[in-house]
């Protein structure tokens, strides 16, 4: 009878538990490095995983590197062996804190929140805080952000050769839909 009581106990203490983490596992990341007069630099990855811990607001984002499409093969192929080293390196990290956020007060209307965390690339972490706009919607809660990250932060060396193609500061955006 304490057997059954207590798988019974710990099935609701998972439950309960459950109700306050939101996951995502098809959340979008999309980058952009382009430069004006050259041939558009961008990749966009829509198998990223993310929760969001609704007690205590903290939100993780992990992204692998090789799943990062380019509309040209080549261009995939140097971002992962050349840039990016996705073999020793092979999952970008963000775990922040939504700053002034209860999932109570969520409604259709968007709102913009402060994210404050750190960003893993490469093996070099950076602290960086971003906005975001948070709203409910009808499969659950949706989140967008947009910021710029810059290359050198994360010891991403771009070629001489191609180094005035491809923009040092990259535009960032991220959607991801909890439920």
């Amino acid at each position: 009878m304490k057997t059954i009581l207590l798988l019974f106990l710990l099935l609701v203490a998972n439950s309960i538990d459950a109700q306050e983490k939101l996951i995502a596992k098809n959340s979008s990341i999309v980058f952009e490095a382009s430069v004006p007069f050259f041939e558009a630099v961008e990749a966009k990855n829509e198998m990223v995983n993310s929760v969001l811990n609704t007690k205590k607001n903290t939100i993780v984002f992990v992204a692998m590197i090789n799943q990062f499409r380019f509309e040209r093969s080549l261009m995939e192929e140097h971002f992962n062996k050349n840039y990016m080293d996705s073999k020793k390196y092979p999952k970008a990290i963000f775990k922040g804190i939504i700053e002034k956020f209860d999932i109570k007060n969520l409604n259709e209307k968007k709102e913009e929140y402060l994210i404050k965390g750190e960003i893993i690339i490469r093996g070099k972490s950076k602290k960086i805080n971003v906005i975001a706009q948070i709203q409910k919607i009808a499969e659950g809660m949706e989140l967008i952000s947009n910021f710029t990250l810059n290359t050198d932060d994360f010891n991403i060396e771009v070629p001489s050769i191609v180094r005035s193609k491809i923009a040092k500061n990259v535009n960032v955006s991220v959607k991801t839909v909890f439920h």
